[in-house]
């Protein structure tokens, strides 16, 4: 792969986005080269992840913008959630998102993660109303779940 060639800075600045606004996950990972694939550096990644503290956990959680957003959002997030149709949400649509995601933020202290390729707007709605009733430990650790699926996506979008 030739991120194995990069040098450290070359690696964060290619990689530190994956995941959102949290360059410190391709710092971490950049000593274990050279990964023979995606899925190594992917796992990789993700146990970079799993040993921070649980402050930065909740930091990279709280990087990430509220599904159907109007607001500035990263070029991937904006080409994620458009893939989903959440660009195209009707009127009621959104306004029930941004309830939901509100509703989401104020019991967990975090935005509501999906990684929505492959979704429908639909299928959204649903894991979030069906997640609100999630205790908020086992919310936690779903949520991270859901940003190495979204990481590992972004992975293969630029490595491929």
């Amino acid at each position: 792969m030739r991120i194995n060639s990069l040098t450290k800075e070359q690696f964060i600045a290619e990689l530190g986005g994956i995941f959102e606004h949290s360059p410190w996950v391709a710092e971490r990972a950049w000593p274990s080269r050279p990964f023979g694939s995606i899925e190594k550096l992917s796992a990789c990644m993700n146990s970079a992840v799993s040993a921070a503290s649980h402050e930065e956990q909740l930091a990279l959680l709280r990087a990430h913008p509220d599904l159907g957003t109007r607001a500035q959002v990263s070029p991937s997030s904006a080409a994620e959630q458009a893939g989903a149709g959440l660009d195209r949400l009707t009127q009621d649509e959104h306004e029930k998102l941004l309830q939901l995601n509100e509703a989401y933020k104020l019991k967990f202290a975090f935005p509501f993660l999906y990684a929505v390729k492959g979704s429908t707007k639909h299928q959204i709605l649903e894991a979030l109303e069906t997640r609100l009733a999630s205790t908020p430990e086992a919310e936690f650790r779903t949520a991270l779940e859901q940003v190495f699926r979204i990481a590992r996506f972004r992975l293969e979008e630029l490595l491929k």
